[in-house]
Parts: structure tokens; C-alpha cells; sequence
């Protein structure tokens, strides 16, 4: 089992030639086609892209870069009275059970849910290479009460999903995160797309170009 202080085994360069940044089209869909290796997945996360698979186009992998792109400043999370009497109710573990987590935002019974097995299958192999890391949260029963999951590169986390069993157990986890990322010396929390509900969390839209800058700024010495 690896964990968020374990260096993640290196990658090897892609088969697949992802557009440079001046190359990237107009609109957020980047391309078609490709695979799930985690070359290909960690090597897209460094150009700002990332895998997502949409109900309109069943079976086809779609790769992304939205424009504009949501972020969520590590020091305008929103953290509400609730959050915080919430909190103290939880126990944050991390990478302790990495697949459960994932399960549990792959629900096919959550509307718009698009984490299909191949996904499952290859984040778990990321999560065993040391790139993708679980957040968990956990009641005073010991039961998984939410969490979420996504891929570090250096100083990126690409928050992928995030879920809830119980109340306010996912913003626990995005709670979490934020301060594990602060003392961990990171800068760049991407959420994709700035949703309403991300928003009231914190979270903002930023162009792309101003994305690709900070992504390099968090991703020093390459």
C-alpha cells in the first residue's frame, strides 16, 4: 500500500502525443481515443488534461481541458459553522482504503455518475504506483462516511470525486485536503469544472492560460 508521503514510482512517456499548450482548441473537449496506462493519465494531468467519460458518447474516452478551468484557492475555502461542529464528529484517515473510496464515488445510483470499471481500475493502479490518494472519512463507529480521491503531481492535486454518506462528510474531506496540502507545501487545487455547488465552497473559475501558468508554477524545476 502506498500513501501520500511515498514518491510515486516514475512513468514513462506516452504513447500518445497530447497537444501543447498552444495547440489546445477552443471549447474544453481536447480529443478522442487514447488509453487508461497511467503514463498516459499522469503525463496528461502534467499538460493540464485529464479523462472523463460522457453518457453522450458512450465508451469513448474523452480527454479535457476546460476553459475556463475550476480551481479551489487553498485560502478561500469556505468553512461553515456546520463544517467545523461536523469535523469534530469524523476521523480522517488517508490512502487507507482507496478503493472503497473510489466505490463509493463510482455509486451507479449517483445522477450524472460517469466512473466506469475501467476508470475504477485504473486509478487503483495510480493509487499502487503512489499518484492518486484517497481522503476518508470516518464516524465514531469506524463506518466510511465519505471521502475523495484524486491525482498529486508534484505540487497539483486533481480532486477526480468526492462522496458523502453522511452529513457534510465530503466538505470534511475537501477540509482535510486543504490543510494537508498547506503542510505539505502544495498550491494548486483543481476541482475541473467550477460548479454551484464548489463554488459555495470556494472554488472559482479562472481562464485556461492563467490555469497552464499556475500549473507550472506548482511544478517547479521542469
Amino acid at each position: 500500500m502506498t500513501d501520500w508521503t511515498t514518491k510515486p514510482q516514475p512513468v514513462e512517456e506516452s504513447r500518445w502525443r497530447f497537444p501543447l499548450p498552444s495547440e489546445l482548441p477552443d471549447g474544453d473537449l481536447v480529443t478522442l481515443g487514447g488509453d487508461l496506462d497511467p503514463s498516459t493519465i499522469v503525463n496528461a494531468y502534467r499538460r493540464g488534461i485529464f479523462p472523463m467519460e460522457v453518457t453522450a458518447l458512450p465508451g469513448v474516452l474523452c480527454w479535457w481541458s476546460p476553459d475556463p478551468r475550476g480551481v479551489l484557492p487553498l485560502d478561500r475555502l469556505r468553512v461553515t459553522r456546520s463544517m467545523r461542529k461536523s469535523a469534530k464528529r469524523y476521523e480522517i484517515r488517508v490512502d487507507t482504503c482507496f478503493a472503497r473510496v473510489i466505490r463509493g464515488c463510482a455509486d451507479p445510483l449517483r445522477e450524472d455518475g460517469w466512473i466506469s470499471e475501467d476508470f475504477v481500475a485504473a486509478y487503483t493502479r495510480l493509487h499502487e504506483l503512489g499518484w492518486a490518494h484517497s481522503i476518508e472519512v470516518f464516524d465514531r463507529d469506524g463506518q466510511l462516511a465519505g471521502g475523495l480521491y484524486g491525482v498529486r503531481v508534484d505540487g497539483l492535486f486533481a480532486g477526480e470525486s468526492m462522496f458523502h454518506l453522511q452529513r457534510d462528510a465530503s466538505k470534511v474531506a475537501l477540509m482535510a485536503l486543504v490543510d494537508l496540502m498547506r503542510t505539505s507545501g502544495m498550491t494548486l487545487l483543481d476541482v475541473q469544472w467550477c460548479t454551484d455547488h464548489l463554488a459555495s465552497l470556494g472554488a472559482v473559475a479562472i481562464p485556461r492560460q492563467e490555469y497552464l501558468a499556475r500549473l507550472a508554477d506548482a511544478r517547479p524545476g521542469v
